[in-house]
């Protein structure tokens, strides 16, 4: 994997995460302030959030790179698959 893909692949991963991590801890404030949502929560620990989702999205990554550089998974063989059917 170059150096483009690998941060593409990290980037994508890195949203995944986040958007999975957000939910966790979430509660809504009983009395919102005025102006805000009621769904707000109350205290959305966004620093802590981003920094679990760097982690996990840098221990997958490494998965990915691993599965990829170990030669089990490869997009090239699967083109030559389908190349060959046509």
């Amino acid at each position: 994997m170059d150096i483009v893909s690998g941060v593409v692949v990290y980037v994508l991963l890195w949203w995944w995460v986040l958007f999975m991590v957000l939910p966790f801890g979430a509660k809504a404030a009983i009395a919102p302030e005025e102006g805000h949502a009621p769904s707000a929560p109350e205290r959305p620990r966004l620093l802590m959030k981003l920094l679990i989702t760097s982690v996990l999205a840098m221990v997958l990554w490494v998965g990915v790179w691993l599965i990829i550089q170990s030669g089990w998974f490869s997009f090239r063989d699967l083109a030559r698959i389908d190349a060959g059917k046509g």
